[in-house]
């Protein structure tokens, strides 16, 4: 086998840890658009879906002592990144969730860098910070 042959194939799923189940799976379903594929009543978790991506939210056990992550100082999730078809379609989804309850926007549709690609920053309800970008060269 080369070395540069990868072992793995892609992401069967991220799981992500979230301080309101229910908010987070409201804003994935119903801002997003994702659809409930499954869950674990007894965790709490829920699995959702934009039928390629497959996230679980993990509901913390005690929200009220739940220390929120810090990028810089700890080591985890700096933030997901999920792709958007169009440079029309990122500016509608900005004006769909911007207000979204729960919603914290860090930081609303600009260039990366020199560009061409496009991206915003938000906080889902439940605390994940999450990029959406769009790419012309994808």
């Amino acid at each position: 086998m080369p070395e540069s042959y990868a072992l793995t194939h892609g992401v069967d799923h991220v799981g992500l840890t979230v301080s309101s189940l229910d908010q987070s799976v409201e804003f994935f379903t119903n801002g997003l658009g994702w659809q409930e594929v499954g869950g674990r009543p007894d965790y709490p978790a829920t699995f959702v879906s934009d039928g390629n991506a497959v996230l679980t939210l993990w509901q913390v056990a005690r929200p009220d002592h739940a220390i929120q992550f810090d990028r810089r100082a700890n080591i985890g999730l700096h933030h997901l990144a999920l792709r958007i078809a169009s440079s029309d379609e990122l500016d509608a989804l900005y004006d769909r969730i911007h207000d979204w309850s729960g919603v914290e926007v860090e930081f609303a549709p600009a260039l990366s860098g020199k560009g061409p690609k496009r991206h915003f920053m938000i906080y889902e309800p439940g605390g994940n910070r999450i990029e959406f970008a769009w790419d012309s060269r994808k």
